[in-house]
């Protein structure tokens, strides 16, 4: 067991059966009344986000997660992966990486979190680099405002870019938002 003073970002622990991940943290005080924690959490079993309180002097049952780094490999009607350390290939379930599919390029490093040897969520990197397969030229003059264009990344991936990329240029990709952030050095 843990006091919920201890739950910083990026601590996993157990309530009710589910796996949660504290994605932020925020100690209130009010005047005269004890503290209260609350803590935003995703659900490692369903992803779902969710905002919990805790009185000061709570506890919660702690988790011990592996969290290891593998390498995407490729995709079929599951998700192959390598063990960075070992050299292991395994198979993930796809419902695992569903909401960051769309990002996975082949040989892009990913972490994979485990309790007692069962896969539970995936992360990837916040900004991840893409290079432009192909865009639509782009109209001289028309930058009244901020204009911005489709672009088909290598991966398939179809990003808002500005006017002035071209193909062939690395731009780098909020894997959060999925936008355009700025032109790869």
């Amino acid at each position: 067991m843990i006091s919920v003073t201890d739950l910083k970002s990026g601590v996993v622990f157990e309530e009710n059966g589910q796996y949660l991940l504290v994605l932020s943290y925020e100690h209130i005080k009010v005047a005269r009344g004890s503290g209260t924690i609350k803590v935003k959490v995703r659900n490692l079993q369903t992803g779902a986000n969710v905002e919990k309180s805790f009185p000061t002097g709570g506890r919660v049952q702690d988790v011990s997660v592996d969290r290891k780094k593998v390498q995407y490999l490729y995709s079929d009607n599951q998700v192959h992966v390598m063990d960075m350390q070992t050299y292991e290939q395994f198979a993930l379930d796809l419902k695992l990486v569903a909401d960051i599919s769309k990002f996975l390029q082949e040989g892009m490093e990913i972490t994979l979190f485990s309790v007692e040897d069962k896969p539970l969520y995936v992360e990837i990197a916040k900004i991840v680099d893409y290079k432009v397969e192909q865009t639509g030229g782009s109209a001289r003059g028309n930058t009244v405002g901020s204009s911005f264009k489709d672009a088909v990344m290598e991966n398939g991936l179809v990003v808002k870019v500005p006017l002035f990329i071209k193909n062939g240029e690395v731009v780098r990709v909020d894997t959060r938002s999925g936008s355009y952030v700025e032109r790869a050095r």
